[in-house]
């Protein structure tokens, strides 16, 4: 996962309702909780060194955070927001996972073999009696009589693939009375395709323009292309002679002109249009994918199809019929990262 344009920021805990309900809730915000957390603390230290060497077997350190991140997402966090995976490291004979939570910064304790988790470490040598920060709130959202949404992603990004699987079921349900687009992350450096840089190489860059081509030349079908190309061509991305079949196949089965998205993304359509995403990227400063704004305002919650509908029914003037529909809550395995 690679992690290049990760915001600096200070360090602090995942901070949940103090009313949550959900089972394992670390992070209540009454001084009895705050005891009970640090005593917590001290007898998981203590457990780890009294364990006999050898005595559990370490788990490999980036299933182990992906571990954790899951748990942390269904078990730890407030209902409707996740914490995103940035980072994992070796720590004092720990894994350290490090996340971003509401904008905040976030660091997870996990024993080697990922069976004990905690949430935050003690300073001996700082200060005692410093009250913690307060998290940031989310945003408010902004409301409009017909919302914009806009999910920044890369093409062969698994967390940007997952999370347009989870915004596919909100189109069909919203898709007439909002404006749902994926827009795509990259950097234009010239007029050729060969002068498009994305993260995960040219293949990417191909795909992406391909992509931007289908969902302007046939927006009624770009979103089953998305969801059969993920399916089907995603995993050949490193192999592209069985990319390039794969996505002209799944074209012309759903009567997508190959011709057309061919000349479209090795023209100057495609780049114009991938210029515009790279400017208006910039400018809202999506540089992971995937990053999504609703009325321009980032979404930092979970990324599951109900979490997504009622982000966007919130930004409504008025919300239609259809938000009532109930959608799936379940958060895909990938859900909790992101590639930038």
């Amino acid at each position: 996962m690679t992690q290049q344009n990760s915001d600096k920021k200070k360090s602090g805990d995942i901070s949940p309702d103090s009313n949550s309900q959900k089972s394992g809730a670390l992070f209540g915000k009454s001084t009895l909780v705050a005891i009970v957390g640090i005593v917590a603390i001290l007898i998981v230290f203590l457990v780890i060194m009294l364990l006999p060497s050898g005595n559990s077997a370490a788990v490999p350190i980036q299933p182990c955070a992906e571990k954790v991140i899951g748990y942390a997402n269904e078990n730890l966090v407030q209902p409707g927001t996740s914490v995103a995976f940035k980072s994992v490291s070796e720590s004092r004979g720990m894994y350290e996972i490090h996340g971003t939570y509401q904008s905040q910064d976030v660091t997870i304790y996990t024993t080697k073999d990922c069976t004990m988790l905690f949430t935050s470490g003690i300073n001996l040598s700082a200060s005692v009696g410093t009250s913690p920060q307060k998290p940031t709130p989310a945003p408010a959202p902004v409301k409009t009589v017909r919302p914009s949404v806009d999910l920044y992603v890369m093409a062969f990004c698994p967390y940007g693939t997952q999370a347009e699987s989870a915004m596919k079921p909100v189109v069909s349900l919203l898709g007439t009375k909002a404006d749902i687009n994926v827009r795509y992350i990259t950097t234009v450096r010239g007029s050729t395709v060969d002068s498009v840089q994305s993260l995960h190489g040219l293949s990417e860059a191909q795909e992406d323009l391909r992509q931007i081509c289908i969902q302007k030349t046939y927006p009624q079908k770009f979103w089953d292309y998305l969801d059969t190309f993920n399916a089907r061509c995603y995993p050949l991305s490193q192999n592209l002679t069985s990319l390039n079949t794969c996505w002209r196949n799944t074209s012309a089965g759903l009567g997508i002109d190959t011709a057309a998205i061919e000349t479209c993304s090795t023209g100057s359509d495609g780049l114009g249009m991938l210029k515009t995403d790279e400017s208006d990227a910039n400018q809202n400063g999506a540089t992971a994918s995937p990053t999504l704004l609703i009325n321009g305002v980032k979404y930092t919650g979970a990324r599951t199809p109900e979490a997504y509908k009622t982000a966007i029914c919130n930004s409504f003037d008025t919300a239609p019929s259809e938000c009532k529909t109930i959608l799936s809550t379940t958060p895909s395995a990938a859900s909790a990262g992101g590639c930038g």
